[in-house]
């Protein structure tokens, strides 16, 4: 698709935070937009929208990420009414603070299944079109836990390796078949997200009080003092997916910039400390 082309998006978890920041940066550039919710009163602010944009360009979509028949439809809506999917943005999620021990099963894997499965089963649904068009952009919204995770976002954070992990190898496949894969990694942005969707293990034990008790309290603390603009964070995603070349991971905020490059120093050191004990477990020459 040519550059001066509108493109067509679809965006999961755009009833607020940087869903609807990305929703109303793409109608800003002339873009059309699915916006899908889970909850479709959510999404009545999109008819101010419409009222700006016009009806041609905007489509409100009821869409839970962990119903797949949910999904199958708004897909199928979504090229109905627009023709193609240009851009997938898997934006919805869920959030999950508590200790490894502490969390329950039940609740470990409903945080899998919006993070994780949710996306993976969307990308499904929508690459026979992507692949037929030889072109499309895949946006998975990660976090900065998806690199560096955190004591007492254990499970949120391995939701999130899995989504980088599927979209390093998805990426591959994809490329030769002119479909982009980009992972952002936002720090902590001033979204509703803490306050709205980071479920809290409910019993607590005291053995963890002093660390991810702690870190729950931080992040009750921080919320609605993030220093991310999620404006901004828009525009950058737009940017890069309007890139001739994309970035496979757009880092978003100096908070997580620095623990990448922090964890990037910290991996470099532990590999040169114990590379000759990982490098001796090769078999012998002589075998």
């Amino acid at each position: 698709m040519g550059m001066n082309t509108p493109r067509t998006w679809l965006i999961t978890g755009a009833s607020g935070g940087l869903g609807s920041a990305m929703t109303l940066c793409a109608l800003r550039a002339g873009d059309r937009v699915a916006a899908c919710a889970r909850d479709p009163e959510s999404l009545g602010w999109l008819s101010g929208l419409a009222a700006e944009f016009g009806q041609a360009h905007v489509l409100p979509l009821h869409l839970d990420v962990t119903v797949p028949d949910q999904i199958s439809a708004a897909v199928a809506k979504a090229i109905e009414t627009f023709g193609r999917i240009d851009v997938l943005v898997n934006n919805a999620g869920q959030g999950l603070a508590g200790s490894v021990e502490e969390t329950p099963e039940r609740s470990a894997r409903d945080v899998f299944e919006v993070n994780f499965f949710g996306p993976m089963t969307l990308i499904r649904a929508v690459l026979p079109h992507m692949r037929a068009q030889r072109d499309g952009r895949i946006v998975n919204i990660s976090a900065i836990a998806g690199i560096c995770n955190d004591m007492g976002f254990g499970y949120y954070g391995a939701s999130k390796f899995a989504l980088e992990g599927a979209s390093e190898a998805l990426a591959s496949e994809v490329r030769p078949l002119g479909i982009r894969v980009i992972l952002v990694e936002p720090g902590p942005f001033r979204t509703p997200f803490i306050g709205h969707s980071v479920r809290r293990v409910e019993e607590r034990l005291e053995d963890y009080r002093g660390t991810t008790g702690k870190f729950a309290q931080m992040l009750t603390q921080i919320d609605g003092r993030q220093k991310g603009d999620p404006a901004k964070a828009a525009r950058a995603v737009l940017e890069a997916v309007n890139a001739q070349d994309p970035p496979s991971r757009l880092v978003l905020g100096r908070y997580a910039i620095d623990k990448v490059r922090k964890k990037l120093a910290s991996l470099g050191s532990t590999l040169d400390a114990w590379e000759r004990l990982g490098a001796d477990t090769d078999l012998d020459a002589a075998r």
